[in-house]
C-alpha cells in the first residue's frame, strides 16, 4: 500500500526521483500515465495488470469506454529506476501534469500520484469533506 506525501523536484531532463518508501513496493519496472484530476499516476506492474484487464472488457461499441482507454494506455510508459532511484517522465507526460519543477508525490493506496506543487495545493484542500464523506456512505464507507 503506498501512502503520504513527498516534496521532490524534477530537473529540466524529466528525471524524478522516486521515493525510497514507494520503490520497494513497486518493483523492477512499473507503469507511469496520466491520472485523474491533471496529476500522473504510477502502478506497480500487478496493479497496472488489473488495471488492464478491466479497461479489455469494456465494451468496444461504448465511445465513453474508448475514450477512458484512450486516455489511459496512449500515453502510458513502462518505466525503470535508474542507480540514483530516478524515472524519466516523457515530455509529453510532463507536459499533461504540468511538472516543471517542484513535484508533489503521494501515495494513494493502489498507485502513487505525481503532481505539480500548484495543482496539488488546488486538488488537495478541500472546503467540504463533510458532504463528501456523507455521500461515501451509500459507498459502503462509514466513519
Amino acid at each position: 500500500m503506498f501512502m503520504g506525501e513527498y516534496n521532490h523536484t524534477i530537473d529540466a531532463k524529466g528525471r524524478l526521483i522516486i521515493p525510497s518508501r514507494f520503490r520497494d513496493e513497486l518493483g523492477d519496472s512499473f507503469v507511469l500515465t496520466k491520472g485523474l484530476d491533471g496529476c500522473l499516476s504510477i502502478y506497480p506492474k500487478g496493479e497496472w495488470e488489473e488495471f488492464e484487464k478491466k479497461l479489455r472488457s469494456l465494451p468496444l461499441t461504448s465511445k465513453n469506454a474508448r475514450t477512458f482507454t484512450r486516455f489511459f494506455v496512449a500515453g502510458a510508459s513502462v518505466c525503470e529506476l535508474d542507480r540514483q532511484g530516478r524515472i524519466l517522465v516523457p515530455a509529453t507526460l510532463r507536459e499533461y501534469a504540468g511538472l516543471t519543477k517542484d513535484v508533489v508525490l503521494t501515495g494513494n493506496l493502489n498507485r502513487i500520484e505525481v503532481w505539480s506543487k500548484e495543482k496539488w495545493a488546488e486538488n488537495s484542500s478541500c472546503d467540504d469533506m463533510d458532504s463528501i464523506a456523507e455521500g461515501l456512505t451509500e459507498l459502503g464507507i462509514n466513519l
